[in-house]
């Protein structure tokens, strides 16, 4: 019996938080500056989008005879990319994501769903399907879509200290968004991406840390604990450990940038305290360039 208020109170405050992380991605995906072009691109559609000059390769009947004709160039006439892909998002929702350092600074957890919400809405505003990875909520469009999106993505609890990707069910040779910081078990990292690999899925890696985890501006005694208590370390001369955590930190950003390298992903980190408009234009741009 007891469950069941504590799950109203959970569902209640998930929904407190709706219209307003709706209403900041929303302003966030607005203030992106998307181009002239916005996400056009030749491909397979029937509006004209643009000549370029005829390349090797290319057939002569793709030439434009009375453009053409304009100049001493032979030009291509191209159409504009009208096929809608899906993108799946995978976004930690592990404690560690709970983590800020300062009363000024939101969880990464935060920013990680802004991102992802945003994201989102410039994503399906072009016309892509965008859906969580698994089979809890599939690839859809649609303004209904950004909503069901939202609430799961307050919906998630924490379960353990750190999160695992999720590559179930995604759509062959689909685009996928993993954001996580990224700092638990790089094998199950490893396993997700070539699964996904292995479909033709091609997507993008955000590491989000906050900027503690970065600099480890720590000193004296000190007390290192995971979210969820499961990890403990007690040290009287944290100045000590700033090299080695440094260098294992950098270690684990190699590795991911490393296996975005091999699998065909692209890689970046982002602080909680860094700009956040610039995190979501590389973020889509990232996306587009993996189409």
């Amino acid at each position: 019996m007891s469950a069941h208020p504590q799950l109203r109170r959970r569902a209640e405050a998930a929904a407190s938080r709706l219209p307003p992380l709706l209403a900041r991605a929303e302003n966030l995906a607005n203030t992106v500056l998307l181009g002239e072009h916005g996400r056009r691109r030749s491909g397979l559609g029937d509006d004209f989008w643009q000549y370029r000059p005829l390349q090797e390769g290319d057939s002569y009947r793709m030439i434009d005879w009375r453009r053409s004709a304009k100049t001493n160039a032979q030009y291509v006439r191209q159409k504009e990319w009208q096929i809608a892909q899906s993108v799946s998002l995978w976004i930690d929702s592990a404690a560690s994501m709970d983590y800020a350092s300062r009363k000024d600074l939101a969880p990464k957890s935060d920013r990680a769903q802004l991102l992802a919400l945003a994201a989102s809405i410039l994503l399906i505003r072009a016309g892509e399907r965008v859906g969580l990875a698994g089979t809890a909520l599939p690839p859809q469009r649609g303004d209904g879509q950004i909503w069901r999106l939202s609430q799961a993505l307050l919906d998630d609890n924490p379960g353990d200290d750190y999160g695992s990707p999720e590559a179930r069910a995604m759509i062959p040779h689909s685009r996928a968004l993993f954001i996580s910081d990224f700092l638990g078990d790089f094998a199950q990292m490893e396993h997700a991406l070539y699964k996904a690999a292995d479909r033709g899925v091609r997507g993008v890696i955000l590491q989000v840390l906050d900027p503690a985890e970065e600099a480890f501006p720590f000193s004296g005694r000190a007390i290192f604990e995971s979210m969820r208590a499961q990890v403990l370390y007690e040290t009287r001369k944290a100045n000590d450990l700033r090299d080695h955590y440094v260098a294992r930190l950098q270690e684990r950003k190699d590795a991911l940038r490393k296996l975005a390298r091999i699998t065909g992903w692209q890689y970046e980190c982002h602080l909680t305290d860094a700009s956040v408009q610039s995190a979501l234009l590389w973020v889509y741009r990232a996306l587009e360039r993996g189409r």
